[in-house]
Formats: C-alpha cells, sequence, structure tokens
C-alpha cells in the first residue's frame, strides 16, 4: 500500500512512521509538512510545503494513495476559538478535500483527542472544534474515514513530542509509565497506534470514532497483518 503522512515530526507521527517502514505491505510513505524529517529510507519521500492550507503546486504528486494518516495538530493552549479553528478544522479540512478529489478509494484516519464534542455545542472549546472538523471530514466521500481519539499515548522507541508542555509531562511521567501499564495493561503506546491505523487500514475498524480501548483492541488484532 501507498500511504501519506502528515505530522511525522510530532510524537504520534513519529511512531506512525516507524510502524509504516517496518511494515513489508507498506510501499511508499509520504510526508507532508513544513520541514525536513532527517530520516532517510527506500520507500519514504517527504514534500516541504510551506503553506499546508494550499496544495495547488504538489497536486501532481498526490494521487495513488490508499490511505492518509493526519497526525497533525495544535495545542489550543492560549489560542482564541477563531485561532484554533482555522489551525485544526480549515487547516485539516484543506488537506483532506484535496486528497479525497483524487484519492476517492482512500482511507482517511484522523488523529483527534479523547472528549472530543460530536454535538459540537459544548462547554470546551478544543472539544468542540474537533467534534466539527470530526463530523466534516466523515462527509467526505473517502472510502472510509476512521476518528481516533487517544487519551495518554506513551512515546516509543524515541518519539518525542514537538510540544513543549507535552513533552516536559511525558518526561516527567517516564519512571512512571511501568506502573501506568500494571495497572492499566491497555495504555497506548505510539507504537500501538501506528499498528492500530494500518489495520483499520488492511481491513476495516469495528466503528468510524475509536476510543482509547478501540485502538488498542484494534492494534492486538492486527498484531503481525503485513509481516
Amino acid at each position: 500500500m501507498k500511504v501519506i503522512l502528515f505530522g511525522a515530526t510530532g510524537m504520534v507521527g513519529q511512531g506512525v512512521l516507524r510502524e509504516c517502514l517496518l511494515a513489508p505491505d507498506v510501499d511508499e510513505i509520504l510526508t507532508i509538512g513544513r520541514t525536513q524529517l532527517g530520516t532517510s529510507h527506500p520507500k519514504l519521500r517527504n514534500i516541504v510545503l510551506a503553506d499546508l492550507f494550499d496544495y495547488r503546486d504538489i497536486q501532481a504528486h498526490l494521487t495513488g494513495y490508499d490511505a492518509c494518516f493526519f497526525c497533525l495538530g495544535v495545542s489550543a493552549a492560549g489560542l482564541d476559538e477563531m485561532t484554533y479553528t482555522h489551525l485544526t478544522y480549515d487547516l485539516t479540512l484543506a488537506a483532506a478535500q484535496t486528497l479525497v478529489a483524487r484519492n476517492p478509494g482512500m482511507t482517511f484516519i484522523y488523529v483527534s483527542g479523547a472528549g472530543t464534542d460530536s454535538t459540537e455545542r459544548g462547554r470546551s472549546m478544543w472539544a468542540r472544534v474537533k467534534g466539527r472538523t470530526e463530523n466534516a471530514l466523515q462527509r467526505l466521500p473517502f472510502k472510509a474515514v476512521y476518528l481516533f481519539r487517544p487519551g495518554i499515548i506513551q512515546p516509543m522507541h524515541g518519539a518525542r513530542s514537538k510540544t513543549g508542555v507535552y513533552q516536559v509531562f511525558y518526561t516527567v511521567m517516564r519512571p512512571f509509565f511501568p506502573l501506568m501499564r500494571a495497572i492499566a495493561p491497555r495504555m497506548l503506546t505510539t507504537e500501538r497506534v501506528g499498528r492500530a491505523m494500518l489495520t483499520a487500514v488492511r481491513g476495516g475498524a469495528p466503528q468510524a470514532v475509536l476510543e482509547a480501548s478501540d485502538i488498542y483492541m484494534l492494534a492486538e488484532s492486527g498484531a503481525g497483518d503485513g509481516k
């Protein structure tokens, strides 16, 4: 399969990229972002795009893909609703609308968040905007759209968050992850999130909206697939 990955330099994206590179049935990974990856691999291509709202100059490179893993996102901290909407809803839909026009058989997977508000009317600003984004994606004529809503994710294999406050959290929590896994053995890792995404593309998922426990089960159900 051929996949497109947004957010490959972020913590979740790093984990997804690793799983894609390890999967023998993934023939090509195209990463799109504002910066170079600094990683090379025979099946990896990177497009640097300064404006992630405008894909006119690279349209010719966006056809023939089976999946898109959209792991790009920003923290809502310090942002008003208009700005957060632009950087979340508008940014995601700009990419999705471009891709669906050229790849109607594509599976689109969007990393949302635990607590997302599908009604779009709740008190939490970020949850409303994420909900609006999820709902808009489901209306696009992709082969399938899956909305991943993970909670805490343990970074594995050197994955790091680009958001300073999140990285501080993960650094502080690192000694406690073994205890957390003992208490909650189904805690997600960047590795499991990546595996779950690949499983969803290969054979689908039970439902469109996948909470943390669903993501875990999907990853486990696909263990060994593509190997």
